[in-house]
């Protein structure tokens, strides 16, 4: 049975299927926003940017990147699993190509060659004005705690970095280890950007990561408390 579910077929029908739900869920979602002069600015600016959010949102994260000529044009960083095939493919039907391999930078010579090239796509890629969507948890976790990619990607780049809270309510929550949010539609949503971050050379990884981390998750924590206040607040 799981042959069959990862065959090619299967696998592209199942993406026509997820991107069909998916739209209907963004064109009916009661969005609400904040922070969201944050994004314009890095939008209109001339480099690239790199947006983090965390995996469980990945269902989600389309909607606060739409593609268009006033921003950078979008890539999202995807594994090279089974899994992240059929994320892959949905995502491309959503009109957001992707770059096939992990976030994970320095692993052991040889242990992580889809990782390795991925890592230099998305510096060619940023260097050259795009768009590069992580989620810096991925693709094992532990869920909401960044890895260090992220982090060395906005040191060698020198681009902007967009941290990302989202929430969605009412929503169905996988069995997966990182209870991947689906959203239905009508429901509600909330957006909340953080001001753009920034990774020097000279900068500790460490200490970027903790930091980026617990902005993350107080993005998170404020989208869910748009979505739980009483409604005109």
């Amino acid at each position: 049975m799981k042959a069959f579910l990862r065959s090619a077929g299967v696998q592209n029908a199942l993406a026509s299927v997820l991107s069909v739900w998916l739209r209907l869920c963004y064109a009916t979602i009661r969005w609400e926003r904040e922070g969201e002069q944050h994004a314009r600015q890095v939008w209109a600016g001339d480099t690239g940017a790199i947006l983090c959010l965390w995996h469980c949102f990945v269902p989600v994260g389309p909607f606060s990147w739409p593609q268009g000529p006033d921003r950078q044009d979008m890539r999202v960083l995807i594994s090279r699993s089974a899994d992240g095939e059929l994320i892959a493919l949905t995502m491309q039907k959503m009109g957001l190509p992707s770059i096939r391999g992990s976030s994970k930078k320095g692993s052991a010579p040889g242990k992580n060659k889809h990782g390795e090239q991925a890592f230099r796509d998305m510096i060619k890629w940023v260097r050259g004005g795009g768009g590069i969507a992580i989620t810096p948890d991925g693709p094992r976790g532990p869920a909401l705690v960044m890895q260090p990619g992220a982090v060395t990607l906005a040191k060698v780049t020198g681009a902007p970095v967009l941290l990302l809270g989202l929430a969605c309510k009412p929503c169905l929550r996988a069995r997966s280890w990182d209870r991947t949010v689906v959203p239905l539609p009508f429901s509600r949503g909330a957006l909340v950007w953080d001001e753009p971050v920034y990774a020097g050379r000279e900068d500790d990884v460490d200490e970027k990561v903790a930091d980026w981390t617990a902005r993350m998750n107080a993005m998170t924590r404020r989208a869910e408390a748009l979505l739980d206040a009483p409604r005109g607040e």
